[in-house]
C-alpha cells in the first residue's frame, strides 16, 4: 500500500494560482475530468478522474488528489489518490482537512498511481522551474 508524494519547493516565486491553472490545463489535455476547490489559507485541492479502461481499475468514486499549499517562495504539493468529492469547486480546503484527503490503495491501483503520479510530479516540476 502506498500514500501520497510530496514535494516541497523553496525561492521559486511562483505564482500559486497560475500553478494550479497549469496543473488543470496538463490533466485536462491528458483526458482527465477535472475539478477544483476554492483557494484558501490552507492551498488549493485539485481533483482529476481518467474515464475508460481505467474505471476497472481505480474505483469510480477515487481520483488523483493534488494539494497546493503555502507561499510563492515556500510552498508543497502533495500528489496522491484521495475520494472524488462532489462540489469540490464550491467545498473550502479547511472542511476537507478534516476528511481524508489522502487514501492508501492496494495493488491494482498502485501501478496506475505510481506511473500518473510521476508524470503529474514530473510536470508540476517543470512548470516551477
Amino acid at each position: 500500500m502506498i500514500g501520497e508524494r510530496v514535494r516541497h519547493y523553496q525561492g521559486k516565486n511562483v505564482d500559486l494560482n497560475s500553478l494550479k491553472g497549469k496543473v488543470e490545463d496538463y490533466l485536462k489535455s491528458s483526458g482527465f475530468k477535472v475539478q477544483s476547490s476554492v483557494p484558501s489559507t490552507h492551498g488549493t485541492v485539485i481533483q482529476a478522474q481518467k474515464g475508460g479502461f481505467l474505471r476497472s481499475i481505480v474505483t469510480a468514486d477515487r481520483a488523483l488528489t493534488i494539494l497546493i499549499d503555502g507561499q510563492p517562495n515556500n510552498f508543497t504539493v502533495r500528489v496522491g489518490i484521495g475520494r472524488w468529492l462532489q462540489h469540490l469547486g464550491i467545498t473550502a480546503v479547511e472542511a476537507l482537512l478534516i476528511s481524508e484527503l489522502f487514501l492508501f490503495v492496494d495493488v491494482p491501483e498502485t501501478l496506475w498511481n505510481l506511473e500518473i503520479e510521476n508524470e503529474v510530479i514530473k510536470k508540476i516540476d517543470s512548470f516551477v522551474g
